[in-house]
């Protein structure tokens, strides 16, 4: 049972900034707007956040940096896109392009002189796990308290995303304007403020999802930090179908695969490690093959009608 709550632990955790990274990826999508750029954004993220804690000592200045680099990225997103029209395929590769090279002149200049002005190595501030001391020695549910403020965070996130997409006239607003933007602007929904406003919204997320690798998964910076968690973040939009109730199901997917394979490691197996390091993917990867087809076997396949299609009024 403790082995149990032990890859229990470890999956949540792992799940969380995929989790964060899919739900705002979801809000963005569901304007209509296609982001590639996620994985450009939470490298920034991640390196945004430990630059800032690293100097200021301050876990609430570093997320709140993060999510001032999330939203710039993501607004940069939406002008090139929503304003100059440009191809959402592009703008999202370039923008992930730029992340990553980006990410990693800094991380190689940010530093203090001591240590080359490299950040690879530093030690600093993260956020540690809240365990209620009554609560953290229960079998299973010691997994879902031992965890940080934002993982709790996305306990809250997930049903409100899904009550506000579901259940709220903003939410139905949203919906509308990706399936259908011609008809939202025809009952007086501003798509071009609607768009902008997911958009950075989802850049916002998509950071706090990379920030959480830097603070707390893996506490520190290093070179692609994000080991392609970007595009699994893509994979686990069509996993979900556009929902954030089933987002948290392929989030753990794939911490779970990723907390099997460290035990495995840890273990001394024979199997070679590089095969270990690839059975996140692979299993994610064949998960959402086998999904999607079913989905759309059973004809419901839930993307936006107008994903990927930029928007004028004068296009009426």
């Amino acid at each position: 049972m403790d082995l149990l709550t032990s890859i229990l632990t470890i999956t949540i955790r792992a799940g969380t900034s995929l989790t964060l990274a899919t739900i705002g990826e979801i809000l963005t999508e569901r304007s209509g707007i296609l982001n590639l750029g996620v994985e450009g954004i939470m490298l920034l993220g991640a390196l945004s956040a430990f630059a800032t804690v690293f100097y200021s000592h301050s876990i609430l200045l570093a997320l709140l940096v993060a999510m001032a680099v999330g939203a710039l990225m993501a607004l940069l997103h939406a002008f090139l896109t929503t304003t100059m029209r440009a191809n959402q395929v592009v703008s999202g590769l370039s923008i992930t392009l730029f992340g990553t090279g980006f990410a990693s002149f800094l991380g190689q200049r940010l530093g203090p002189a001591t240590n080359n002005f490299r950040l690879v190595g530093l030690r600093a501030e993260r956020i540690t796990p809240l365990a209620p001391a009554g609560l953290k020695d229960i079998p299973i549910l010691g997994a879902l308290v031992q965890q940080d403020l934002l993982t709790y965070l996305t306990y809250l996130l997930i049903p409100l995303a899904w009550f506000f997409l579901y259940k709220t006239r903003p939410g139905l607003w949203l919906r509308s304007v990706g399936e259908d933007p011609q008809t939202a602007d025809a009952m007086g929904i501003d798509v071009v403020r609607t768009r902008y406003r997911y958009t950075v919204l989802g850049g916002i997320l998509i950071a706090l999802g990379g920030a959480h690798l830097s603070l707390s998964y893996t506490p520190g910076w290093s070179e692609n930090i994000t080991g392609g968690r970007g595009w699994i973040v893509i994979a686990l939009v069509i996993f979900s179908m556009w929902n954030p109730a089933r987002a948290i199901w392929g989030a753990l997917l794939f911490g779970g695969i990723n907390a099997v394979q460290f035990r495995l490691q840890a273990s001394g197996t024979n199997i070679p490690a590089n095969f270990l390091n690839m059975m996140p993917y692979i299993g994610t990867i064949l998960v959402l093959v086998v999904m999607t087809w079913w989905e759309a076997l059973s004809k419901r396949v839930g993307a936006p009608a107008a994903l990927g299609t930029s928007y004028m009024r004068e296009d009426k």
